[in-house]
This record gives structure tokens, C-alpha cells and sequence, in this order.
């Protein structure tokens, strides 16, 4: 197969990025490395190294990159510019390796074929062969200051001492009435909160949970929702997990689902109603998954994963559409 970018998975010339793709993850005219001078076990070293200093969260092994004037990548403690996931330590069911490219796959057709705003990302190369995912941090000025972000753990009050499943405690429809009451452009907000849920749904992302969603501050001192992050086909790896992270209505069971046991087109309509989308919108944005159907098995064939993850991506993205008929 030919080349194609480490970002945006067009086919170039040579191994590497395309101009614009260059352009969004290194800005100006820096360069950008898609081979990086170390190796998982560096990452997993430093991490363990500065954990207690770090200033990003989770369980995952990732760290901050920081890049330099020369065009080289190096860990650092704070002032990070990118975040970096290698394959999880943790085992996983199925597809362990092919986690780094899953990521970068899912937030591709996010971004391109969606119009869901997504961070620059790419799937690197470590020095020991090993892919990796790599995003630009987009909760940081260009000082290095941070945004202010609020997830919607932090905007419902939930947090470790209120349960331990804080993170999946909750529903789609309270994120559109937390949203209601701290986001003054809400119209606008909610019909890309109600676009990110059902491609949630569409691409099997089960772990789309309360910190999956956030609001940043603008420089006008308001709040809008963040790009989305953390967008990857999580079913290939946890084949037996819900289908859901969250439940989609605080109270509430259609037809649809009672008869089915999963939601399908009739309980996104209503989440649509609920967040007060007009009818014509909710029914464009849910066309427009099958729609791509086949821009989005061009990105599947084009994507850093194995044959057999990309076989098994697809089909679950397949599978998922016929909820939305």
C-alpha cells in the first residue's frame, strides 16, 4: 500500500505528514517527527518516574511531549504541548496492539467526515517499532497558561467520594441539561453534544462516559464544549462491555427499546426533542452516518491497524448502523 499521512491518512508520496497536517500539529513552520527517538519502555519508565508531577490524569500510560526548536519530541513533567498513549500495559481481550490505531482511526473520521471538532492527532512510530497515538493538548494557550475546562463529572458534582462508578453515573440527557445551564450559545452546543453522542453510539465507543465530555472557556470568558477527546471503537477490545456507557434517558424506556434491548432511531429522535434540536436538524445529523459509509471503509482500509482490526472495525460500524434506520 502507498504512503499515507501519520495524521490525516492521505495517501503522500513519502512516510511522513502532509503540509497541512504538518502545519496543525507542529504550527508554523516546525517540523514534526511521525518516528519518535524512544521506545514504550522509556514512556512507561518516565511515567512511573514523575506520576506524582505529571499534570494529566488517568490510569493509561501516557505522558506530555514537549517539541523542541529542532523537530524532536521529548517527555516533559509540565508544559506539555502533545499527550502521548503507547499500547496499554493493561491486557486486553482482543486487539491489544492495534489500541494506538483504533484512537487515531476514530478521531480521523470524527474530524473529517463528521464535523465533530477534534484536537490535531497522529499515529506515531516509537524507536522500538511500536505504534503510538499522539494528540496536540488544546487545553493550553500558546504561553503554556491553561484553559480553564470543566468535565461533566466536575459540572454534576460527581467525583471518588461520591461512588465508586462516578464517571458512569448519570445519563446522555443530564449532559444536555448540565450543558443548558452553564453554556449561554446552548442551540449551538447541543446539537454538537447531540452529534457526538450518537457517534458515540455509531462506533461502538462504550467508554464515553462523564470525563469524556468537557467545556472550555473561550476568551470571552464563556464556556462552549471542548474537542472531542478519548473517541476510539472500544467494543473491539472489550467485546462483552455495554454498548453504552451511560444510560441515554434519566427515566424514561421506548417501544424500541423495551422490544429490542438497545436504543435505535426512535430514542435518538427523542433525545433530540429533549434537547430541543428541531426535527429537521436531528434527522440530517442521523442520515448522515450512513450516509459516509463509504468514506468511512476508506479510512478503515487506510488506517494503521492490522488486517483483521480493520475487518472487525468495519463490521462493527456496519452492525451499528442499522440502529439508526
Amino acid at each position: 500500500m502507498s504512503p499515507v499521512c501519520h495524521s490525516s491518512l492521505q495517501p503522500i508520496e513519502s512516510e511522513g505528514y502532509t503540509p497541512a497536517s504538518q502545519r496543525q500539529l507542529a504550527g508554523g513552520n516546525r517540523q514534526f517527527p511521525h518516528r519518535l527517538s524512544f521506545a514504550r519502555d522509556d514512556v512507561i519508565s518516565f511515567r512511573t518516574e514523575h506520576i506524582e508531577h505529571m499534570s494529566i490524569s488517568g490510569v493509561q500510560d501516557k505522558i506530555s511531549l514537549q517539541l523542541n526548536r529542532g523537530g524532536k519530541l521529548r517527555p516533559v513533567e509540565k508544559a506539555g504541548e502533545y499527550i502521548l498513549k503507547p499500547i496499554p500495559s493493561t491486557p486486553l481481550p482482543a486487539f491489544q496492539t492495534d489500541v494506538p490505531a483504533n484512537e487515531h482511526l476514530t478521531m480521523q473520521i470524527a474530524g473529517q467526515l463528521f464535523g465533530i471538532p477534534v484536537p490535531p492527532n497522529a499515529c506515531v512510530e516509537l524507536s522500538d517499532g511500536e505504534p503510538a497515538y499522539l494528540v496536540k493538548r488544546f487545553d493550553r494557550h500558546a504561553d503554556g497558561t491553561k484553559i480553564a475546562q470543566e468535565d461533566f463529572c466536575q459540572l454534576s458534582n460527581r467525583s471518588p467520594e461520591t461512588g465508586r462508578n462516578y464517571k458512569y453515573e448519570g445519563s446522555y440527557e443530564e449532559l444536555g441539561i448540565l450543558l443548558k445551564k452553564y453554556c449561554a450559545a446552548y442551540k449551538t452546543e447541543a446539537e454538537k453534544l447531540f452529534r457526538l453522542i450518537c457517534f458515540n453510539s455509531v462506533f461502538s465507543n462504550g467508554d464515553a462516559h462523564l470525563k469524556n465530555f468537557s467545556l472550555v472557556q473561550t476568551i470571552h470568558g464563556d464556556y462552549l464544549l471542548s474537542p472531542a477527546y478519548d473517541l476510539l471503537c472500544t467494543s473491539m477490545h472489550l467485546p462483552n462491555e455495554t454498548r453504552m456507557a451511560l444510560d441515554l434517558f434519566d427515566d424514561f424506556e421506548s417501544d424500541y427499546f423495551k422490544a429490542n434491548g438497545f436504543h435505535g432511531r426512535p430514542d435518538f429522535t427523542e433525545l433530540a426533542r429533549r434537547f430541543g434540536l428541531p426535527e429537521k436538524r436531528s434527522k440530517m445529523i442521523l442520515n448522515s452516518f450512513p450516509v459516509q459509509h463509504d468514506a468511512v471503509q476508506d479510512l478503515i482500509v487506510r488506517s494503521f491497524m492490522g488486517r483483521v482490526a480493520k475487518e472487525d472495525y468495519s463490521r462493527r460500524f456496519t452492525d451499528r448502523l442499522r440502529i439508526l434506520r
